[in-house]
């Protein structure tokens, strides 16, 4: 059987070690902030390279806090892609803020800064505050970072690096999770590096900006739980997930190695009338998905039928841009306003990824796609 992600395959490799690490946070007790949770932080910083990791609940927190700790609110305007998981846009619109949405590369699926000097000034026109920017790491691939950094630098905006999708991956060695002010991991179970629930971590260089992300996840902390110095939140990871992702962090490297490989199967045999993922010079990707345009609608909808029939999994991501969302409405867009992402969403859809399909089951999910 073909699944989309195998998670199990994974674990069998592991599942010892695991149970010993789970036996021991059961055995101290300390099922909240315990060990495990700061060996993980120091391993993830280390792995990163980033000074620090703060590690909380989900990637979804991972953003807020972030966002909170770097001050946003109502009358502010944060600048994001439109084509990404709700999340990224939901942050903002929490706090208060807007979402001004951009348009990505068709090649990358990732935000083209060309369009970031046009949204600072309709943010400006809306008498809303430009305070910063999301950029988003799609699929795995790392955004064009060189490039955001210089733009918001001329600005005086952040950069808040949404590598949910892309831990593990690198620009000229330089890994994810290290651009930008601060940027904001998810540990879904799904995601390249994921536990057995929700988790997520933050990574910055900012010392001052670090001490306010561990006071935010445990309530506004101040020297203890129960001084608060500001409105927080619950955003804590818990001990057996971190002990969980301890494990899995000591095969990563060789899952990236094995993604690594099922990629350029994939590239090297389905047919070429699909459009497939470009990875640009000194970029490495982390594969948390392998996506494909179709030439039309219709080709898109008779491929996946195709799949379908044949129990080969798929999905789409994502059918619809978010500035379309229904929970957008107010902010005005309508369709035609960011074209590529809109056209995208018509014509994509993803074939199963992960470090354990076999040089088999690629051929037969191949041979489907290219009849």
């Amino acid at each position: 059987m073909i699944h989309f992600i195998d998670l199990k395959k994974q674990q069998e490799k592991i599942r010892k070690n695991i149970d010993k690490r789970i036996s021991k946070v059961l055995n101290h007790g300390k099922y909240i902030m315990g060990p495990e949770v700061f060996e993980l932080e120091e391993k993830l910083a280390e792995y990163v390279g980033s000074k620090y990791c703060v590690s909380c609940s989900s990637g979804t927190d991972a953003l807020l806090i972030s966002l909170m700790a770097l001050g946003v609110g109502r009358g502010d305007a944060v600048i994001t892609t439109t084509y990404s998981y709700f999340a990224t846009a939901e942050v903002i619109c929490f706090l208060g803020a807007e979402p001004v949405f951009v348009d990505i590369y068709p090649e990358t699926f990732n935000m083209d800064p060309k369009y970031l000097e046009e949204a600072i000034k309709n943010a400006k026109n809306k008498n809303l505050i430009p305070k910063g920017l999301i950029a988003v790491d799609l699929f795995g691939l790392p955004a064009r970072y060189r490039i955001i950094e210089k733009i918001a630098a001329e600005n005086n905006l952040f950069v808040l690096e949404d590598a949910a999708q892309s831990f593990g991956a690198s620009i000229k060695m330089k890994k994810t999770c290290s651009f930008g002010h601060v940027a904001a991991t998810s540990f879904f179970p799904a995601k390249p590096l994921g536990c057995y629930g929700d988790g997520g971590a933050i990574f910055t260089d900012d010392e001052h900006l670090a001490e306010k992300l561990k006071s935010i996840r445990v309530h506004g902390a101040g020297k203890n739980k129960y001084e608060n110095i500001r409105i927080g939140l619950n955003g804590r990871l818990d001990t057996i997930q971190a002990a969980i992702l301890l494990e899995k962090l000591s095969l990563f490297d060789h899952e990236l190695t094995l993604r690594q490989k099922v990629a350029e199967y994939y590239l090297d045999n389905i047919n070429d009338k699909l459009t497939k993922p470009y990875i640009p010079k000194n970029y490495k990707s982390s594969w948390a998905q392998f996506s494909l345009l179709a030439e039309s609608a219709y080709k898109r909808r008779k491929l996946i039928e195709k799949l379908i029939l044949n129990n080969i999994p798929h999905m789409v991501y994502y059918e619809k841009p978010m500035h379309l969302q229904p929970a957008m409405e107010s902010f005005g867009y309508e369709e035609g306003s960011h074209p590529i992402s809109e056209g995208i969403s018509n014509l994509i859809f993803s074939i199963p990824m992960h470090p354990y399909l076999t040089k088999e089951m690629q051929d037969f999910i191949v041979s489907k796609v290219n009849e």
